[in-house]
């Protein structure tokens, strides 16, 4: 079953490196860019060029480049006209590691990238070329990439939209519709205007290292009634879905057809409203469908989320 993405929602899962990623529609101030892979443990250096073209020598918006080789910095310049600028770099905060998980997320704002890596804001770095101008993600080097994401954007096959995003992240957005970056756990968010066919829920986060599990509810807030509670229990090595209505809880659906989470890893999950089932991906993949038990779906108006994780983008 393909894999649906939310309006404004580019997802881009297990590409090979080299990688370009084409900006559908341009780069805009609110969009931003994750990045969750993991590290080669012989790596030398990877970069992440912000391009204006597709081609080798366009110029260069953002160079970010961690590099490995005993000093341990990440140099972030720009390509302009044939010649590089003046680095700039930071030796004092190294947060990458040979060998492990990580994210980085570029916010565009107006006056220039906002880079946070493992959910910690890292540095600011100013535009000295207009954003406008950037066409392409390019990234290259030891790594291996579990998704890259652009969120804000239009085009790409989903009918042009833009979703409007702020210029900033925030772990203290109101809790309403829309997205949210860095949001904390428990999590509770209001699904304005209630659950629609097509509409999809979006969650990406990290897995703690020592978690037991986490849940997501899809919640009727009139009633207290659970129209979806989809719970990865690490323990025991299930994923279980289930729904609460009327005080009791139904019958556990378990099957899997394949074990999409572990201990220390980030995850993405989508979860789309159909007319007669949820139907739920996990980075990238099909996992399951949950016929609706709750169908006026309509009602649904509450998404919570619980358990060891660390949430870093929920869109509503």
């Amino acid at each position: 079953m393909a894999f649906v993405p939310a309006p404004g929602y580019q997802p881009v899962y297990n590409p090979a490196l080299p990688y370009r990623c084409p900006v559908y529609g341009g780069l805009r101030a609110g969009m931003s860019v994750y990045i969750q892979g993991t590290i080669h443990p012989h790596v030398n250096q990877f970069v992440v060029n912000f391009s204006c073209g597709q081609y080798d020598g366009a110029d260069i918006a953002l160079h970010f480049n961690p590099r490995f080789d005993g000093s341990n910095r990440i140099v972030l310049n720009t390509f302009q006209r044939g010649s590089w600028g003046a680095e700039e770099d930071r030796r004092d905060l190294f947060p990458f590691h040979r060998g492990q998980h990580f994210e980085i997320v570029f916010f565009v704002n107006p006056g220039g990238y906002q880079v946070t890596v493992n959910g910690s804001p890292f540095y600011q770095f100013n535009h000295r070329i207009p954003l406008e101008r950037v066409e392409t993600i390019h990234v290259d080097g030891n790594l291996t990439i579990q998704s890259l994401n652009i969120i804000g954007g239009g085009g790409g096959g989903m009918g042009g939209g833009v979703m409007p995003l702020p210029a900033y992240p925030s772990g203290n957005l109101p809790v309403m519709g829309g997205p949210q970056y860095n949001p904390p756990v428990p999590y509770y968010g209001h699904i304005g205007g209630g659950l629609t066919s097509k509409r999809t829920v979006v969650v990406r986060g990290l897995i703690s290292e020592g978690a037991t599990g986490f849940h997501i509810n899809f919640k009727v807030g009139s009633s207290g009634d659970i129209a979806l509670h989809f719970n990865a229990r690490l323990n025991e090595k299930a994923v279980v879905r289930n729904s609460f209505l009327r005080g009791s809880w139904g019958h556990e659906e378990r099957e899997m057809s394949f074990k999409p989470f572990k201990k220390g890893q980030y995850f993405d999950i989508s979860i789309r409203c159909g007319n007669s089932r949820f139907k739920i991906y996990v980075n990238g993949q099909h996992f399951c469908d949950f016929k609706h038990r709750f169908t006026a779906f309509q009602m649904i108006d509450g998404l919570e989320i619980g358990g060891n994780v660390v949430l870093s983008f929920v869109q509503i």
